[in-house]
């Protein structure tokens, strides 16, 4: 009888154990959906405000390749660029970057670069680790710091205004914390670099992305 009643229990602690495993497997499914979906919400947001609609025909968030350059783009990772065209020609693109040089870590980015002279249209941080309260204000809910990179490119790898003041250059950095903003300010430099040499390959490369990332 007690054979009989221990097996009768580990029966039901088996169903009970599958059946936790395949409710924990569903909601893992349902929210990873979900975040994809809130993911490709957020580019698609930063990408339209960035090139608006009217300068482009296409679907930006459809034609996207696969870039990867440590040394410009602050990572080894393949990222992800969003091509604007209008009528088929090149018109604007949004590049993900890293700074891997903040104060806390990588600082993950997106930057809209006109076509063809690379002069920035955009900045945006998708994602961070800065301090609250000082490099936070990275954040555009925080500042709008992002604001100063619009309208302007770096002359070359070498422009020395192309830095925070403290190092000589035109970008403001923020009171108590000017590691964060000099690594943004080089990594959106490096991006506009890696755009102007690699512009013409980056809009002939077929589309890779998948849809979404």
């Amino acid at each position: 009888m007690m054979l009989l009643a221990a097996r009768k229990n580990g029966l039901i602690l088996g169903l009970f154990a599958l059946a936790c495993t395949a409710l924990l497997a569903g909601t893992h499914a349902l929210t990873q959906d979900r975040i994809a979906q809130q993911k490709e919400a957020q580019r698609l947001g930063i990408l339209n405000a960035m090139i608006p609609k009217a300068s482009h025909d296409n679907d930006l968030y459809s034609d996207c390749t696969l870039v990867s350059s440590q040394q410009y783009l602050g990572s080894s990772d393949r990222q992800p660029a969003f091509r604007a065209r209008l009528a088929g020609q090149p018109v604007a693109v949004g590049i993900e970057t890293v700074a891997p040089d903040g104060y806390s870590g990588a600082i993950h980015l997106i930057v809209g670069l006109a076509y063809p002279e690379g002069t920035v249209l955009g900045v945006e941080v998708l994602e961070h680790k800065e301090t609250p309260g000082l490099g936070d204000k990275i954040e555009r809910r925080k500042s709008s710091w992002l604001d100063s990179f619009n309208g302007k490119r770096p002359g070359g790898e070498k422009d020395a205004g192309w830095a925070v003041k403290k190092d000589g250059g035109q970008f403001d950095q923020f009171t108590g914390a000017t590691i964060t903003p000099r690594a943004v300010v080089k990594a959106v430099g490096n991006t506009v670099q890696y755009f102007q040499r690699n512009k013409e390959a980056l809009f002939a490369a077929p589309s890779q992305c998948g849809g979404a990332q």
